[in-house]
């Protein structure tokens, strides 16, 4: 739970200071975009002062809609979440007509893979393995867009802090609008070979009606437009407060001073902020900033060395490397190997339903999550695998080459034979502390 080098991060204080101003310019950008509401629902768990200022700015603000002389008419951003919801879970949409969203997204696991499956299957015939675990489309709404260089204004601005940002584990994607393009498209998921191919599924799908209501009569009749309103359903529906941002963990109810954490989650928290033992606030920050609450990611990027998982197919070629940033399905940073292993930091929220962690899914407990980031230094042999001799491989996922971009700051700062930075005692602490995160909390519920 920690972030990559001193070398691209300005310490915990630093992406503390970062994900706040990160927070500001994207709530900045969704009042632009969306008029104000868009804005207003990502800090709907701030407190009423913060709101209500940042509402009144929108009011003072609001532009015409982008997309307002594109249509023949203006779409409401409440038909456009319903579309939005209906493209999500129409699984005729794919080339095999076998996969939605939802199935890789599923609601039930915080539209996350909804099986211990470290990749899920998709593809033109619905057999294709992935090469990465399904990441979470929850509390996605503040990711800024992709930067290679962030100068921190709150703290020493001649520190680059970069890179931050961009959606999916690489951040290839700039937006919400873009995301939301990508899976229609890859070879392992929805497989389709061109926008065409997914306006024509649109035309002829049960809410096709809904569809023209929604964007005008003749909106299939320019199909750039068309599959332009696809994406803008589907990243609209995905910015919806009450499915993908609620809020509602005891966390947050404990923030609201609704509720009380037992004395296991009080000292999960103190040591999942410790700097001397989990380190882990310095990247996935744990407090309100401006009113607003935490999204338990600085928007970052982290080498970690998680083990190899040879249960993703594509690792059977010993050849075969994730690197992240630097490739392979991220091609325009390849020659930057000082990239090479990084990949982005995800929110904590809702981690403790996941059954697959980290971005190869090689793990399936948090509690073996946290006890690796104590013991990756210090017992490397209980975590990676054994080379012929007998020896233990290290980071055996990534060349020895680019081991130099791996995090070094604390817990992972040990040597083999140190003690850890944290007690089995912390491990458990933390592992309650996270499961906090969960949202559905539900506080009248908790007192008898």
């Amino acid at each position: 739970m920690t972030q990559l080098q001193s070398n691209h991060r300005g310490g915990r204080s630093g992406a503390a200071n970062r994900g706040a101003v990160l927070l500001a310019m994207v709530i900045s950008a969704l009042m632009c975009i969306s008029g104000g509401a868009a804005a207003a629902d990502t800090i709907a768990a701030a407190d009423s002062h913060a709101v209500a200022v940042a509402q009144s700015h929108a009011v003072a603000q609001r532009p015409v809609p982008f997309y307002a002389n594109n249509f023949e008419k203006v779409p409401s951003a409440a038909a456009m979440t319903a579309i939005g919801r209906a493209l999500f879970f129409d699984k005729s949409l794919s080339l095999s007509g076998k996969l939605a969203c939802a199935g890789c997204h599923d609601p039930a696991a915080a539209f996350g893979p909804p099986n211990d499956l470290p990749v899920q299957r998709g593809g033109e015939d619905g057999r294709r393995p992935g090469v990465r675990a399904v990441p979470s489309l929850m509390y996605a709404q503040n990711i800024p867009p992709f930067t290679e260089h962030f100068f921190d204004n709150e703290g020493d601005d001649s520190i680059d802090q970069g890179p931050v940002g961009g959606r999916t584990w690489d951040g290839r994607s700039q937006s919400a609008h873009d995301q939301a393009r990508l899976p229609l498209f890859s070879p392992f998921e929805m497989a389709n070979a061109s926008e065409e191919a997914v306006v024509a599924k649109v035309e002829h799908a049960g809410y096709a009606a809904q569809f023209r209501d929604t964007f005008g009569e003749r909106v299939f009749a320019d199909r750039a437009l068309a599959f332009k309103g696809v994406l803008m359903a589907l990243e609209t529906y995905q910015q919806d407060p009450a499915e993908f941002y609620p809020y509602s963990s005891k966390y947050d109810a404990w923030l609201r001073h609704q509720a009380s954490l037992t004395n296991e989650e009080a000292r999960g928290l103190a040591a999942f902020n410790d700097a001397a033992k989990g380190n882990c606030a310095r990247c996935h920050p744990s407090t309100m900033r401006e009113g607003a609450f935490p999204q338990f990611t600085d928007f970052g990027y982290s080498g970690i060395g998680a083990p190899r998982n040879a249960l993703i197919p594509a690792n059977s070629d010993r050849r075969y490397y994730d690197l992240g940033l630097c490739g392979p399905l991220r091609t325009d940073l390849a020659d930057k190997k000082e990239y090479c292993g990084l990949f982005r930091t995800p929110s904590l929220r809702n981690v403790a339903i996941r059954r697959v962690l980290f971005h190869n899914g090689v793990f399936h407990r948090l509690e073996d999550v946290v006890r690796f980031y104590a013991e990756r230094d210090t017992s490397p042999q209980k975590w990676y695998s054994r080379a012929a001799d007998g020896s233990t491989q290290k980071f055996d996922d990534l060349p020895e080459k680019f081991q130099t971009n791996l995090d070094r700051e604390t817990p992972l700062d040990r040597h083999a034979g140190d003690q850890p930075s944290l007690s089995e005692r912390d491990i458990k602490d933390i592992v309650a502390f996270l499961n906090t995160l969960t949202d559905g909390y539900r506080p009248e519920l908790s007192h008898p």
